[in-house]
């Protein structure tokens, strides 16, 4: 019997610096953090964490998970 492998739920986490606490405008879109993609919303949670962590000191930096399985599928 073949082991059926999980489900990929595509997640990309990054971020950068906001000119306005109030929206999400970044101050310079060439310097957004690509951090990557991940296979699943655990694997992004602990790397958005980590770079949270990182760049705690600085207010306007932030960063960001966006569910990219749900673009590719938005019927489900």
């Amino acid at each position: 019997m073949q082991e059926e492998k999980p489900k990929q739920l595509l997640h990309l986490v990054f971020g950068g610096e906001l000119s306005d606490l109030s929206s999400v405008t970044f101050k310079d879109l060439e310097s957004l953090d690509i951090v990557g993609i991940f296979p699943d919303y655990a694997s992004a949670l602990a790397a958005w964490r980590g770079k949270a962590q990182q760049t705690v000191d600085n207010a306007a930096m932030r960063y960001f998970i966006v569910h990219m399985h749900k673009l590719l599928d938005p019927q489900k």
